[in-house]
Parts: C-alpha cells; structure tokens; sequence
C-alpha cells in the first residue's frame, strides 16, 4: 500500500494557509460577496484561499493536478488535489461559524488524502488511505449502531431532497429512525465519522464537496458513497453512515 504520509502533511500545512486567511476575512466589514452562475455566494476569501493553495501546490507537487470550486482544474495527472475552499460559504458570510476549508489527494479516482478544518469551530479532522481518521481530539472511529431504530439521521437541507423529488423518501427513512436533524455541509460527515451522528446525506453535490470527507469517514470505519447506492464521490449525491445501516439507509430512500 501507498504511503500518503508525506501528502497528509502537507495538506496539513495547506490547511494551516488557509485557516489564517479565511480567519482573517471572517465577520470583515468589507467582506466581498458576490453571485456565481449557479446562484450561489463566493467571497474574497473563497478566491483567495484557493489561490493560495493553487500557487502552494503548483511549486510544492508540480507533476499534480488541481481542482478547485472557483477556478476549475489545471493538469492532467492522475494524481489530483481537490479543494473547496470554504465549504460553507453562505454560513461564513452570514457569521454562521460551520464552514470549512476541504483539501484532498484523489488518486486515479479513489480520494487517498483528506483534511477538512474548521477553525472557527476550532477543528480540524484528517485521515489517509490505510492510516486511520484524526481529529485534534485524537483517533475518530464511526458509531456500532446496527439498527435504524436507534440512528441519528442528518439530512443537511430539505429544499435538495425536494428538488431531487425524493422528500416523500426522505420522510419514510425519518419515520424509521431515533432521531432527525440538519447540520448541514461538511459538519454531518464529520459527525458521522466521530459516532455522533449514524446516517447523513444529500443531493445536488460535486465533487470538491466531498474528496476530503470519503477518506475521512471510510478510515473511521464508515461507508461513503451516492444516495443511490455505489462507493465513492462521483455520484452527484452523498450518503455517509457508519457502514452497519448503509444497507438499510440506501434502500430506505430508494425511488
């Protein structure tokens, strides 16, 4: 098995980069905000931060692609970094402290590396292929919750589901578990892998949302795929669990 020690570290360090310059632009006065094509938020710090680690990345692997939320790819290399840099972007422009800078190393598809920190929550979680899942409160392992009735469910935003024509799915499953909430954008997956929560999912996702979070929950023990079934972050949709209810979860919400 490949050693991605030396990429988590420097993700780590990216992570670091990018916590002083989002921090730095939290709650500003002259925030700069402004609307995307597909109507969502970006900020001076968005652009900014993935700027930062382009350039980081461009002389620290140059034989690696790129791929961030607001400047597209650059390479060709199966070796691949993926960054969103603030997941979260209409929370960090409202003051809403969960949001995240998401940082990945996907290898021929498969994301190998991943470090989502949050700093304005004061965390941070990480993980590589093989290694185990972090946080800074030390090793994170998923939930042994092995039946529905007994699962927290964190949907993260009703208005996807309805989209996606899947609300009426949506209530069966939550008619079946313990408990039901919307924590919504990274935040649920992290849950996920600390035990906290026991199922999360959503739609209307690409894949810089969630390259960091699949190594993250698989090494902690979970499940990571599309809603519909199938491993992994190419599915457009996400569904997390702590792999004793992915089963159960997938059929639950099946069209």
């Amino acid at each position: 098995m490949t050693d991605y020690a030396a990429d988590l570290d420097l993700a780590r360090r990216l992570a670091d980069a990018a916590d002083a310059i989002s921090l730095a632009r939290y709650r500003a006065a002259d925030l700069d905000v402004s609307l995307k094509a597909d109507h969502t938020h970006v900020t001076d710090a968005d652009r900014a931060v993935e700027a930062t680690l382009r350039d980081r990345l461009a002389k620290e692997r140059p034989g690696d692609s790129f791929y961030g939320e607001e400047g597209g790819t650059t390479g060709e290399s199966s070796r691949q970094w993926i960054v969103d840099p603030i997941d979260g972007t209409a929370n960090f422009l409202r003051g809403v402290p969960v949001w995240a800078t998401l940082i990945s190393l996907v290898v021929d598809g498969t994301p190998v590396v991943g470090v989502v920190s949050a700093p304005a929550l004061g965390r941070r979680w990480w993980a590589s292929q093989g290694r185990g899942a972090f946080s800074d409160a030390g090793p994170v392992r998923v939930s042994d919750v092995a039946t529905l009735d007994k699962a927290s469910l964190s949907y993260n935003g009703l208005q996807y589901w309805m989209k996606a024509g899947r609300v009426e799915q949506l209530l069966v499953l939550a008619e079946q578990v313990w408990r039901t909430r919307a924590y919504g954008d990274f935040w649920s997956y992290m849950l996920v892998a600390e035990g906290a929560v026991d199922i999360s999912g959503e739609f209307d996702l690409q894949p810089y949302d969630m390259a960091a979070l699949y190594p993250i929950v698989t090494e902690a023990g979970g499940r990571f795929g599309g809603i519909d079934g199938g491993d992994g972050i190419w599915h457009g949709s996400a569904l997390a669990t702590n792999g004793l209810l992915h089963d159960a979860a997938v059929r639950a919400v099946a069209p």
